[in-house]
């Protein structure tokens, strides 16, 4: 069990303050829980990770700053004992599966009744692999594929990818790369072709779903 039943530090990270000051409120009740703290931006939580003990963290995927999955990521880069349970309404497989990637313990949705949250919260602690319910149904159903397989990426276009991910200007990249612009420009639209997609918004969601963003 986890270490003689040692309060867990547990952080919270959710950008609705009525949604964080409510679960502060709840999980504050439970003697087996010390809340250090609630954050609304995911730079703040991560800060405060960086200085101190932190047990656990749960997560909300939408935040103001920075995606969740990102977030989770970072996290788990400046403290890897750290646990970090995904706890969202987002209930789509794909979310809940580029949360894992990145680190999480598990993932939780928010209409979780507090025993099974602590009930998650304890699994993870001990290593397991923590669902809430529903989410265990959701990660149950026949695997339908989520994305599209998308042809493999040659070295330079994971180049131009990631440098488009950056948010570098076609010229930026060119000058970067030692090529010409129209040689840039035909390797973006080659990225677009593959992951059929239309604009830049919708490759980097569908390249960050790929894992190659990551």
């Amino acid at each position: 069990m986890w270490q003689d039943k040692q309060p867990i530090a547990l952080v919270i990270v959710d950008d609705h303050p009525v949604v964080l000051h409510g679960l502060e409120t709840l999980l504050q009740q439970d003697e087996r829980i010390a809340v250090r703290g609630g954050f609304t931006t995911g730079m703040e939580a991560l800060a405060f990770v960086q200085q101190h003990t932190v047990h656990v963290v749960l997560l909300d995927i939408s935040l103001p700053d920075i995606h969740g999955a990102e977030l989770c990521r970072r996290i788990k880069q400046v403290s890897p004992a750290t646990v970090v349970l995904g706890f969202s309404n987002h209930a789509e497989r794909l979310l809940i599966l580029q949360l894992l990637q990145n680190g999480a313990s598990g993932y939780l949705l928010k209409n979780v009744a507090a025993a099974e949250l602590m009930t998650c919260m304890e699994e993870a602690l001990n290593g397991q692999v923590a669902f809430s319910s529903e989410v265990k149904q959701i990660m149950a159903r026949a695997a339908v594929p989520d994305v599209k397989a998308v042809a493999p990426l040659t070295k330079r276009e994971k180049q131009i990818l990631r440098l488009i991910a950056d948010g570098r200007t076609n010229q930026q990249m060119a000058d970067e790369l030692s090529l010409s612009v129209l040689t840039v420009e035909t390797h973006r639209r080659n990225l677009m072709q593959k992951f059929e997609v239309k604009n830049v918004a919708a490759l980097l969601k569908a390249a960050m779903a790929e894992g190659l963003l990551s």
